[in-house]
């Protein structure tokens, strides 16, 4: 018979220990990346709030990663060890017109790291914590005079727990350069010091050109675009309560696809902003609904409360944004074909065939 008795409660950190796939997703590769944007959410989002400058992820050479910043070194308002150990209420926090990167946080990356140093600057003193396995091994000290204010966490995830603790390189870049492209205040810094036979790999991820960039980046391999300028809009729109940033260019060849985001996030499964994205394309050209031959598109909103539909938010359900999005697209389109009707005349032809 089934009691109060058989109910266990797990304390911190044994509830994520017991099942890191509740919070990472699974404990192969992706999981052990999804620690480091668990690590990386609040520095980003100091960066888009202007209280940092940058942010720099170090793959180290023995096997730990480190994430460093610029910002205001107060433990995101929580001071240090409640940084660390805070679980945060609700699975995510879509309620703010932020980056969301994560699930729970750095309390997830520490509790599923074997060792965890964090250090916080602030007011010309660096204190310091050091943690195994999410349980602090002392309270936190100062240590030292500190020049500037920021945050440095260097952890090493927990081999008993990931099937490999050897992080990609390239994935992680994948996503850094996804995250600039859509943040255009965000610099990025990914640097390799893990043996190479030679000097630390290191990659710059900064692009104040937006989604303008990022199809041109898509769409850099592309043959023969079918106009040589990308089509880019960026709206406010109260009805939205958030923004709207659409960039498009159509190709001879079968382009890259539409790529979609909310507040970052990539939105694999579409939802309302990619169809009301399609209805816009539709309604400028006056074509029926296949309009993606040869398009390469990045479609962002940025929303104060984004709603998804099940429990991957793969898919974006607020209502509202169809329309919003439609409208932006629609008019902003409608006036660059009407502003060059050579190339208006050459995508319908794309489209429509001889």
């Amino acid at each position: 018979m089934y009691s109060a008795a058989n109910i266990k409660v797990l304390e911190w950190p044994e509830a994520i220990r017991q099942r890191p796939g509740m919070y990472v997703g699974s404990t192969s590769r992706r999981g052990l990346h999804q620690l480091v944007y668990e690590v990386l959410e609040r520095p980003v989002n100091e960066v888009l709030a202007g209280c940092a400058t940058r942010v720099d992820v170090t793959l180290m050479a023995d096997g730990r990663i480190r994430v460093e910043d610029d910002g205001v070194g107060d433990g995101g308002g929580l001071g240090l060890e409640g940084m660390m150990t805070h679980v945060r209420a609700g699975v995510r926090p879509w309620d703010r017109r932020t980056v969301d990167l994560s699930h729970v946080g750095a309390p997830v990356a520490n509790a599923l790291s074997s060792e965890l140093t964090a250090e916080v600057r602030r007011d010309g003193v660096r204190r310091v914590q050091r943690y195994e396995r999410g349980l602090a091994l002392a309270p936190a000290a100062p240590v030292g005079p500190a020049a500037g204010s920021g945050t440095t966490i260097v952890f090493r995830p927990d081999a008993d727990v990931f099937e490999t603790v050897e992080c990609s390189f390239d994935a992680l870049l994948e996503r850094f350069r996804e995250l600039a492209f859509l943040n255009r205040e965000l610099t990025l810094t990914l640097t390799d010091e893990r043996d190479q036979g030679g000097a630390p790999r290191q990659e710059h991820c900064r692009f104040p050109g937006g989604a303008r960039d990022f199809v041109g980046f898509l769409d850099s391999g592309a043959d023969n675009p079918v106009h040589p300028d990308i089509v880019h809009l960026e709206r406010e729109d109260p009805r939205l309560a958030g923004t709207v940033e659409v960039a498009l260019r159509w190709s001879e060849g079968p382009g890259a696809g539409v790529r979609s985001f909310a507040n970052s996030a990539p939105t694999r499964e579409g939802g309302t902003h990619v169809n009301g994205f399609r209805d816009g394309v539709v309604a400028a050209l006056g074509l029926p609904p296949a309009t993606d031959h040869g398009l390469t598109a990045v479609v962002s909103v940025k929303l104060d409360a984004p709603e998804f539909e099940g429990a991957t938010w793969g898919r974006l359900g607020s209502d509202g944004v169809r329309a919003c999005v439609a409208d932006a697209v629609r008019e902003h389109l409608a006036a660059w074909l009407a502003a060059h009707p050579e190339r208006a005349e050459a995508v319908v032809r794309r489209l429509t065939g001889p």
